[in-house]
This record gives structure tokens, C-alpha cells and sequence, in this order.
């Protein structure tokens, strides 16, 4: 079962924990993306240990992955919009990961209806 997040309310919650609850919303973040697009091996403990492993390199990688899963998932349900990868990898790269986070989880709100 895929849980819609706000967020804003992600966002506030990871400054007050410093950083902790981006890491929880990261790993479900992706786990979700994996179950929508029918994928089980895109899970978020793995991708948060390659992050983790490569200070942070495989974030980008992560970012561009997610757009291609979010847009399978549109894909298998008929409501195709558009392939995002390009630009999430494009904002990962100038640090911007939390925006990716947010339109990500824009996008899984939409799907996980």
C-alpha cells in the first residue's frame, strides 16, 4: 500500500529533525516508486546504502532512475505524462535533491489514489 505524504509537511519535518526524517521519507519515497511501477527490486534501503557508499554520488543516479519508474508506473496505468528523469537528474546535480523529492512525491500522490 502506497501513503499519500504532503510535502510541505516532509520538508518541515526534516529541518526539525535534522535531516533524520528526509532519510525515512527517501527510503519510503522510493520503496512506493518501485511498488507503483511494479519494479520490487527498486527499494529504498538499497539505494539509501548506495547513496550512503558513494557520499552521495548515486543520488544522481537515484534521480534520473525515479523519473524512468514514476514514468512506467504512468505508463501501466494509461495516464502517461511525461518523463521527468532528465530533469530530476538536472536538479541533482545542482543540489537541489529536495525539490526531487518533492515533485516525486507529487507524482506517487497522484498515482496512489
Amino acid at each position: 500500500m502506497v501513503i499519500q505524504r504532503n510535502p510541505v509537511v516532509a520538508i518541515i519535518l526534516s529541518f526539525i529533525t535534522c535531516g533524520i526524517y528526509g532519510i525515512y521519507w527517501f527510503i519510503v519515497l522510493t520503496t512506493d516508486i518501485g511498488k507503483l511501477s511494479k519494479d520490487p527490486s527498486f527499494t529504498g534501503g538499497k539505494h539509501f546504502l548506495l547513496s550512503l557508499i558513494t557520499c552521495g554520488i548515486w543520488s544522481i543516479v537515484w534521480a534520473y532512475q525515479v523519473g524512468k519508474q514514476i514514468s512506467e508506473a504512468q505508463k501501466q496505468r494509461g495516464i502517461y505524462e511525461a518523463d521527468n528523469s532528465t530533469l530530476y537528474l538536472v536538479l541533482s546535480i545542482f543540489g537541489l535533491g529536495i525539490v526531487v523529492y518533492v515533485l516525486a512525491q507529487l507524482e506517487v500522490n497522484k498515482l496512489a489514489f
